[in-house]
């Protein structure tokens, strides 16, 4: 349980992250913001920021307000979290080069996927590939594997509908949904969009983009990810627990450009795992295939940004490299790294999922129950994941 200060500082860091957001929204006519979900409902009043500097100067005494905290991982988290909104604050009101927003924002080092990382992952691909009998060189194989495994576009919702049923029951029995299956996730359609899919919480809704090839592991890992145990039980949770008087105000918000980014979406890459989900090695090249693409949308992201390459030469570099998904995939990881307001969130999907698998992994079995209640129930940064106390 955590202490009655730490649940009034989340109070405060909620109210300075909706002033936060209020004011960039402001400045920058960005209608995605800073804070993308709010599942306070108008609750929590934007604290009132007049410019930067007011914000500044605030978020400047919420950091010398952490150090007091009883919680070791949450002096931790939140020391975090004002650097990382400092350093937004900063890029916003002086400028920041993109290698120091990638240490400050997400604080991960600022350095792409390298090319050994990437080559260890094309290996593991043809390892798995050849094991399933496709010849050829790697592209040929992965072709083979996409037109093998492509969902016909008229059966994509209902695939994934019903894999998103076998995964709300799969999480039941490692951890309790606080809601009736009833108020899941619909799955809806969309096309030429900056992401894959997107898990819209306060509509109920999956935004898949059906422009990229999908093929049903594609889809599973969709299913797990935006839904179960993934965004939607990630979302959930926290809104209960904050109504239960068991978690911080800030945990009724999805904030961008954070310390919390990387083990948001390595909390919802970790599903398959979390429910034993692997079924063999098409789920095995799909896994190797995610975290090959988040590799090489790192590698795309910091051309264009860090290197100052144009548009085009990044797009053939991804259309040359990326395997599988098409011009679609291409189109949408371009709009997806092209944003500056964006730009480094590509990191936070190639560093989560192994953090969070590795700190899972090191808890004994017998106490995995209790550290998914600490892992779902407040905000993480990927230096918190290991600070769990059974």
């Amino acid at each position: 349980m955590l202490s009655e200060a730490t649940l009034n500082y989340g109070e405060r860091a909620a109210r300075a992250l909706l002033g936060v957001d209020s004011l960039y929204r402001r400045e920058s006519k960005d209608e995605d913001g800073l804070v993308v979900v709010d599942m306070s409902h108008g609750a929590l009043q934007p604290a009132p920021y007049a410019e930067y500097a007011d914000a500044i100067a605030a978020w400047q005494e919420l950091k010398r307000d952490a150090a007091g905290l009883p919680e070791a991982d949450r002096r931790r988290y939140y020391d975090q979290l004002c650097e990382s909104t400092l350093a937004f604050m900063q890029w916003r009101s002086a400028g920041l080069p993109f290698a120091d927003q990638l240490g400050r924002f997400l604080h991960v080092p600022a350095a792409p996927a390298s090319e050994a990382e990437l080559d260890a992952l094309r290996q593991e691909l043809r390892t798995l590939l050849n094991a399933l009998g496709y010849t050829g060189d790697l592209e040929a194989q992965a072709a083979g594997w996409q037109a093998r495994n492509r969902v016909a576009p008229d059966e994509i919702a209902d695939t994934l509908a019903t894999l998103c049923d076998e995964a709300w029951d799969r999480t039941e029995q490692v951890l309790h949904i606080p809601a009736p299956k009833s108020d899941g996730m619909q799955v809806t359609g969309v096309s030429g969009v900056a992401f894959n899919a997107r898990c819209n919480y306060l509509e109920r809704k999956v935004e898949l983009n059906i422009d990229p090839v999908l093929t049903r592991p594609g889809l599973k890992h969709l299913a797990v990810h935006e839904c179960y145990p993934g965004h939607y039980v990630q979302f959930k949770l926290r809104e209960v627990l904050y109504a239960e008087g068991k978690a911080p105000a800030d945990n009724l918000l999805s904030v961008v450009n954070t310390a919390s980014s990387s083990p948001f979406e390595g909390i919802a890459d970790h599903g398959l795992f979390l429910l034993d989900w692997i079924d063999g090695d098409d789920d095995r090249v799909q896994h190797a295939l995610t975290r090959y693409r988040s590799g090489i949308g790192t590698v795309a992201a910091w051309k264009l940004h860090a290197l100052g390459e144009p548009d085009s030469a990044v797009r053939d570099w991804l259309r040359a490299n990326a395997l599988v998904g098409g011009e679609g995939w291409v189109d949408n990881r371009i709009r997806f790294i092209a944003a500056p307001a964006r730009a480094v969130l590509i990191w936070s999907y190639w560093w989560g999922q192994g953090a969070v698998t590795s700190a899972y992994n090191a808890v004994p079995p017998e106490h995995r129950p209790k550290y998914l209640q600490y892992l779902y129930g407040r905000m993480h940064s990927l230096q918190t994941l290991t600070l769990f106390e059974a």
